[in-house]
């Protein structure tokens, strides 16, 4: 049997519960949309983002929208991989756009599924990377994980550059991490723990496929840094033009200003729900991280986590986006699975079902009734 076929038969058991979680999300999710009169599909298909993106994917770049202080809006916020592999099926198959990009986020949710799963299992063993792949798919903004958004398919290619990282296949590795940097802004992470292990791994003077190594380190962040200049060149700025474009969506780093000011807001005014859970979840993931330093994890695992972290934490913008932005990091779940698979049956059970309520009633507010977007 090829190594890959036994590979998916181990991690069978981890993908049914995970696609056994994400069908029922959408089951509530759909029945809840049809009782207020939303058809279920536009509502995955068609919100915010997602539009953007199947409009690039129909249009090409080129969109802008003015608002009235001023700001302008562009279309070349957002990386090109997506859309393009939505316009490939789409010309295939005989489908719209919107089924074209729904199909690809959740045929890339699968295979990230398992990527995760492969890695647990490496680092863990069977029971905690089960673990790890439930409660990725029930976090409480998994929903995403069902809509034509981009978070799937960054998973997908940072969850296996990693594991490929980690079983020394650097070409692999550096690939993917290529991929993963055309898929979203932060992919830059995955590119970061490729080159953080390839320059440890020459510092200590593996001579061993050398040249793998630094071919791996080379290509990781070609994909990322190919379209920031190509945004930079098309708007007359080669270095600083992309995050020109990224600061008309109050898209910057900030170290984090941005983000204080928005936690002072939530917490002196009354403020709306969707804020208030980004809160609570954003100062989870602080929570999980610290566990995860404490667990001293592979340097691959550290260097991407720590830096979608920093990303999310650091960077101003739409507060009430920044548990999508952490949604690939599932790293930050290592913990929580490995006490998962050591608590009594029971309390595993019950810990599991209330996670799991929260996640579909959640995920159906998200998409149906909050005022703010994802």
């Amino acid at each position: 049997m090829p190594r890959w076929r036994a590979a998916l038969r181990r991690a069978a058991p981890a993908l049914g519960l995970f696609a056994a979680a994400r069908l029922t999300g959408l089951l509530v999710m759909a029945c809840w949309a049809w009782h207020i009169d939303r058809p279920p599909r536009r509502v995955l298909a068609r919100s915010w983002d997602s539009d953007w993106y199947l409009l690039i994917a129909e249009h090409g770049y080129g969109r802008t929208l003015t608002w009235p202080d001023g700001a302008v809006q562009s279309d070349l916020a957002f990386f090109p991989l997506y859309p393009a592999l939505v316009r490939a099926v789409a010309s295939v198959l005989p489908v719209t756009s919107g089924s074209a990009g729904l199909l690809i986020s959740w045929t890339a949710a699968g295979a990230a599924a398992w990527g995760v799963y492969a890695i647990g299992e490496r680092l863990y063993g069977r029971r905690t990377a089960t673990a790890l792949v439930l409660l990725w798919g029930l976090l409480p903004h998994s929903v995403v994980l069902s809509m034509a958004y981009t978070e799937p398919l960054l998973t997908a290619f940072a969850a296996w550059s990693l594991y490929a990282v980690l079983s020394g296949r650097w070409l692999w590795a550096g690939t993917l991490s290529a991929l993963a940097g055309l898929a979203r802004p932060n992919g830059i992470a995955v590119a970061a723990a490729v080159c953080a292990v390839a320059g440890y791994t020459l510092l200590k003077r593996e001579r061993r496929g050398e040249w793998r190594i630094w071919a791996s380190a080379a290509l990781a962040p070609v994909g990322w840094c190919a379209y920031v200049l190509y945004v930079g060149f098309r708007t007359g700025d080669p270095l600083g033009g992309y995050f020109q474009v990224q600061s008309g969506w109050t898209s910057r780093f900030d170290f984090g200003v941005g983000a204080l000011r928005a936690v002072r807001e939530i917490v002196l005014r009354p403020t709306m729900f969707p804020l208030v859970m980004t809160l609570v979840i954003v100062g989870a993931s602080l929570a999980l991280f610290a566990l995860l330093v404490l667990e001293r994890p592979p340097i691959a695992l550290l260097v991407y986590t720590g830096v979608l972290v920093l990303i999310t934490v650091g960077g101003s913008g739409f507060f009430e986006s920044k548990p999508r932005f952490l949604l690939p990091a599932f790293p930050l779940l290592l913990a929580p699975a490995r006490a998962l698979t050591k608590a009594r049956p029971g309390t595993a059970a019950v810990l599991t079902a209330a996670l799991a309520g929260l996640s579909f009633a959640y995920g159906t507010y998200l998409l149906t009734l909050s005022p703010v977007a994802l």
